[in-house]
C-alpha cells in the first residue's frame, strides 16, 4: 500500500538511517584497501556515489521510477600531478 508520494512502502526513517550507516560501513570497509597514496579523498567520493547508487537501485527495484544512473560517464582518474 502506498503512502506519502511514494509507489512503494517506505520504513520508518529511524530504521532507514540504521540501514544507510550499515551499508556505508561495508562499502567503506570494502575500500579501505584502496585509501593509500593520499587516495582517501578519491575512495570516499566513490563511497558515497555506490551508496547513492545502491539506494537508488533499491527505490528503483520497488517500484519508484528512479534512475540507478547517477554519473553520465567514467570519473576522472588520478594522476599523480593532482597530489
Amino acid at each position: 500500500m502506498p503512502n506519502n508520494n511514494y509507489e512503494y512502502t517506505r520504513i520508518p526513517d529511524a530504521d532507514y538511517k540504521k540501514l544507510h550507516f550499515k551499508l556505508r560501513t561495508q562499502i567503506d570497509l570494502a575500500l579501505n584497501g584502496l585509501m593509500v597514496y593520499g587516495l582517501d579523498p578519491h575512495v570516499r567520493q566513490a563511497a558515497a556515489t555506490c551508496v547513492t547508487i545502491a539506494e537508488n537501485f533499491a527505490m528503483a527495484t520497488r517500484g519508484k521510477k528512479k534512475s540507478i544512473e547517477v554519473l553520465s560517464k567514467p570519473v576522472q582518474r588520478v594522476t599523480e600531478d593532482e597530489w
